[in-house]
């Protein structure tokens, strides 16, 4: 039996695909929109209602949201490479703020009371203690991150207007679908594990490591890796603690642990059986040395238990969507 529909925006793109097939599986009814910049319409499901769509437009939103009596929206629409913030921020601003405005007005006007924001943790810019919790100053550094604060402090202040919300912080969000259904496509990956697998794959000749004296056990920057299909139940999880007349919150999404550059590397070498061509470089400005989520809060409040925290099936997950998706 269906528990509703719900809109999800960016549902064409890596994470947005990965989260309609879990309120599928869920037993939601999903309205996906996409406007197709950057993602792909056969990653999600031919059974799916699809509109091509920017979600700036105001008034076709509140069309949508009414014709599909819609119970909540699920946004991941826009822009998400830092460099590109940095050099083109204004598109940054026009996306991610000025999209995620019409559609929180779209939600006001449609009466839609319930919104799961995809935010992420480039609003802590450089964190003063890890691992990071909710509770940090947020500080971000680039305009990618600036965005994502902005739209955060819309949602919390359209309270007034009756919308509770979820924002979800992401931290670094990585492998593919188990089965296969979908995965990240990005013409100009910046993902360290998209990247590794990608050069594993032969789909480049090798691997950069930026910056080799960090104050980290092997000098190389740690993170922490989520599979997204994790991320994905967390975004079920949210949704039904909204459904449920759950209160606002802004959630940490990570393991709680990290893995260094170097150690990336050697999950993917295991997982391909063949070794990388790995090269050397400075430092890339603004990254921090160690970035790791307390994700406690989320694990407490939503009851949320990953499935996939493991390196090397992250990683192999990873791999497999890069070798079977060779002429897509």
């Amino acid at each position: 039996m269906s528990k509703g529909t719900v809109l999800v925006t960016g549902a064409a793109g890596y994470i947005g695909s990965h989260a309609v097939l879990a309120l599928l599986e869920a037993g939601w009814e999903v309205v996906a929109v996409d406007d197709l910049s950057s993602g792909a319409r056969w990653l999600v499901p031919e059974t799916v209602e699809f509109i091509h769509q920017d979600v700036a437009e105001r008034r076709r939103m509140v069309q949508v949201l009414g014709d599909y009596r819609c119970r909540a929206v699920l946004h991941f629409a826009g822009s998400i490479v830092v460099s590109e913030s940095v050099a083109d921020p204004l598109k940054y601003y026009r996306n991610n703020v000025g999209g995620s405005l019409a559609l929180i007005e779209a939600c006001a006007a449609a009466d839609v009371t319930r919104f799961i924001f995809s935010s992420s943790a480039a609003v802590y810019g450089e964190p003063l203690r890890v691992p990071v919790d909710e509770d940090a100053p947020t500080n971000p550094i680039n305009p990618y991150g600036a965005t994502k604060l902005i739209a955060e402090w819309m949602l919390r202040d359209a309270a007034a207007l009756g919308l509770r919300h979820m924002a979800l912080r992401y931290f670094n969000v990585a492998g593919a679908d188990p089965s296969g259904r979908s995965g990240q496509l990005s013409l100009e990956a910046t993902h360290l594990i998209k990247i590794a697998c990608e050069a594993a794959a032969n789909k480049r000749p090798g691997v950069t490591v930026f910056g080799t004296d960090y104050e980290t056990p092997d000098g190389t920057c740690i993170r922490d890796y989520i599979h997204v299909s994790d991320l994905a139940t967390a975004h079920v999880a949210a949704l039904d603690h909204l459904m449920a007349g759950g209160p606002s919150l802004t959630l940490n999404c990570g393991y709680g642990h990290g893995a260094s550059v170097r150690q990336v590397l050697a999950a993917v070498e295991r997982a391909a059986g063949v070794p990388l061509e790995v090269g050397e470089g400075p430092r890339r400005p603004g990254d921090p040395a160690r970035l790791v989520a307390d994700s406690g809060r989320m694990r407490r409040l939503l009851a949320w238990t990953p499935e996939h925290d493991d390196l090397d099936a992250i990683v192999a997950s990873a791999l497999a969507w890069e070798r079977n998706t060779k002429d897509r």
